[in-house]
């Protein structure tokens, strides 16, 4: 499905209903919007079939951010992650969707956290998943360093520093992303925007809003994997440093890295339920 919203056109799909029969009248669930990783590099489709159990709680929106996946394209220069956010604000108005969760996975948290600073009141809650609110290269490269050794850290510094990496040395550097990772099948699925990606990544090594986390209003769950070499626990903290006191929960995943839902499901699902559930009480 697509739908035109801030001068773009938007792709999405929809699993779980909002409405349920509930007695004698029909019960609102939460809605939760999903944020995918990038830029670029990645669209709704990784998050398929895994985020099914979400519907079990909730009404799952899966959006393709614009210029990525199945959504309309545009000048790359003209991309930022502060226009996605808006979009994500124009996306909801348009479809109706009040007090949406918002989840954002890796740079999907990005945008996340902008759309919360930048339009408070109307998120129930956010959901900021394996990111961080200030690209920081010599904390990515030590994170790649104690769970990859020596020899991924290097060339995860060349590869976010600018300098690419061939596809066999990112190879080596994506399998330390965390125990599990999205397998070749489900990268297959994936519909690329090269050049969105090199727009993107250079505003990823610019990117420091953690002076805008103020601004942000309501519940936010910041959850990381203890193993998560890309945006290491340290990240999540500042994030929940930066928050207005009594909105920000941190949840470390034992076990998991950068895809917890991948590495341990049976810890991760209930943490997002609880939240998902709670947020719109």
């Amino acid at each position: 499905m697509q739908v035109e919203v801030n001068g773009t056109r938007l792709w999405f799909d929809v699993d779980g209903p909002a409405l349920v029969p509930d007695g004698p009248a029909m019960r609102e669930r939460p809605t939760v919007v999903l944020l995918h990783g990038g830029p670029g590099s990645y669209d709704h489709s990784y998050f398929k079939p895994d985020f099914a159990p979400l519907a079990r709680q909730a009404q799952v929106v899966y959006l393709d951010l614009r210029d990525h996946g199945r959504s309309a394209r545009h000048d790359p220069a003209d991309w930022t992650y502060e226009i996605c956010a808006d979009d994500v604000r124009a996306f909801c108005d348009v479809l109706g969707i009040a007090r949406p969760v918002v989840y954002g996975h890796s740079m999907g948290g990005f945008v996340a956290m902008l759309y919360g600073a930048r339009h408070p009141g109307q998120a129930a809650g956010l959901i900021l998943q394996s990111t961080n609110a200030r690209f920081d290269l010599e904390r990515l490269v030590e994170g790649f360093r104690r769970f990859g050794g020596d020899d991924v850290a290097e060339l995860a510094r060349r590869d976010y520093g600018g300098d690419e990496v061939n596809d066999a040395e990112w190879a080596r550097v994506f399998a330390a992303f965390g125990p599990r990772v999205p397998d070749a099948e489900q990268l297959a699925r994936r519909i690329n925007n090269p050049e969105v990606g090199a727009r993107g990544m250079e505003l990823m090594r610019r990117f420091d809003v953690v002076d805008q986390l103020a601004r942000i209003d309501c519940p936010t769950l910041v959850c990381v994997g203890e193993l998560d070499a890309v945006t290491p626990v340290d990240a999540s903290r500042e994030i929940v440093d930066a928050l207005p006191p009594g909105i920000g929960r941190l949840e470390v995943i034992e076990g998991a890295g950068h895809f917890p839902w991948k590495d341990v499901p049976d810890r991760y699902w209930p943490v997002i339920e609880d939240f998902v559930v709670g947020a719109r009480q």
